[in-house]
């Protein structure tokens, strides 16, 4: 259990490191990307206006997924998230891999984005 725990404190310091150099603007927003054991959620925010701009999870019933933890279900949540924002006039984004190893789940939820439409 307190290994997990690290693990988790460790993501949120590359988090706050990645975060310093990273800011979503209303022209250019953030694309920020939380991964859960059986989830895997996006966002597009403006940081300056402090707003969420889209969202998207595997738990969205529009992608009617069985399970959301996995590469298949990370890449329609990208899909989607970019069919959101190009919806909204967003075309361009900056990328923020919230502390997770750009591998896996969160790779494949930018291939999905950026296959969509979305421009990173």
């Amino acid at each position: 259990m307190a290994r997990k725990s690290t693990r988790n404190i460790a993501r949120a310091k590359r988090h706050l490191r990645i975060r310093r150099h990273i800011s979503g603007t209303a022209q250019c927003p953030r694309l920020n990307v939380f991964r859960s054991l059986s989830n895997i959620y996006a966002q597009v925010i403006d940081d300056v206006a402090g707003t969420t701009l889209v969202a998207a999870s595997s738990l969205d019933k529009e992608l009617n997924l069985n399970y959301g933890g996995n590469s298949a279900a990370a890449k329609a949540v990208g899909e989607l998230v970019a069919k959101r924002a190009i919806a909204k006039g967003i075309e361009t984004v900056v990328f923020d891999r919230g502390g997770y190893i750009y591998h896996g789940r969160v790779a494949a939820l930018a291939e999905g984005a950026r296959e969509a439409g979305l421009k990173f």
